[in-house]
């Protein structure tokens, strides 16, 4: 089969795309004949080395963690799932004709597979950011970076909690935000005063890691009701960095209830082939965003 692959930390050129052993499905987890896969921020941050101090990989690796596809292989122990399933979930080196995933669920009536594959590590990253920030119904939750697959999650899940939401994207974003419920404003100078004309602000996010933190806290009065994602130096400012998962077999469960009842859905902006992994994560780097980006095999 085909994944891709890199063999040296580094920027986009290190994605290759070369011939792999097969995988199989071990106990507990089921093999899918990849469709789509899904292109996180994360999966550049493993290529750069940025969490080799904490999660080391051994080099060539694979990328990738989110798909949708057909399940062909049952591991033992597994139940309720056949081949021939039309599944979406989390596993390793997703970017493949084959891979096995761990976690998964079925695929909800009326998604594609290029949309199912953006939403599984997406969905349990905003449920599990919802949690830890410790906001509540009838609050105001401000979202720097909000526009991407994360942000759009967290703005409608939210939205369905009862939760309002303030969100900070590029200009040509503006009435995306609006439409999935939040106030809106653009970055950029003078955006926290923009922000505290939109109303108070009792928790926020930082999803984009473009150094506001300082800002955050301001906004919020307190460090400790400001969480980040993407900026590693968020404990300089007393600030929480959000990089466990929590279970993502619960919050594919939860993805297929809201997508069901019409509460949640994140667009697919592009999709790539296979042998343009590179294009997508320079695409993934340069920021701006509209939901979410993916391989399409």
């Amino acid at each position: 089969m085909k994944r891709v692959s890199f063999a040296e930390f580094g920027g986009p050129d290190v994605l290759q795309l070369v011939a792999a052993e097969e995988p199989h499905a071990g106990p507990g987890q089921v093999r899918i004949a990849v469709r789509a896969a899904g292109v996180n921020p994360v999966d550049w941050r493993i290529r750069e080395g940025q969490f080799q101090e904490l999660r080391p990989i051994e080099l060539p690796a694979g990328v990738g963690q989110d798909a949708s596809g057909v399940v062909d292989e049952v591991g033992e122990g597994v139940e309720g799932i056949e081949v021939g399933d039309r599944v979406f979930g989390e596993g390793a080196h997703t970017y493949a004709e084959f891979a096995v995933l761990s976690a998964w669920a079925r695929m909800p009536e009326g998604l594609t597979f290029q949309e199912a594959a953006g939403y599984p590590s997406v969905v349990e990253t905003a449920l599990r950011l919802l949690r830890e920030v410790g906001v509540r119904p009838g609050q105001t939750l401000l979202v720097s970076g909000a526009s991407g697959g994360v942000g759009s999650a967290v703005l409608q899940i939210a939205r369905d909690r009862g939760i309002a939401t303030i969100g900070t994207a590029g200009a040509a974003n503006q009435d995306y935000l609006r439409g999935l419920g939040a106030l809106a404003t653009t970055y950029g100078e003078g955006w926290v005063e923009r922000v505290r004309h939109l109303g108070r602000v009792d928790a926020a996010l930082d999803l984009a890691g473009s150094g506001v933190l300082r800002e955050l806290v301001e906004l919020t009065g307190d460090p400790q009701k400001v969480l980040s994602i993407a900026d590693l130096s968020a404990p300089e400012f007393g600030v929480r960095f959000s990089g466990v998962a929590g279970s993502v077999p619960e919050a594919l469960a939860e993805a297929v209830d809201l997508i069901s009842r019409g509460r949640l859905h994140i667009p697919v902006e592009k999709s790539y082939p296979l042998a343009e992994a590179a294009a997508a994560h320079a695409d993934s780097q340069a920021g701006h965003t509209r939901g979410r980006r993916v391989l399409a095999i």
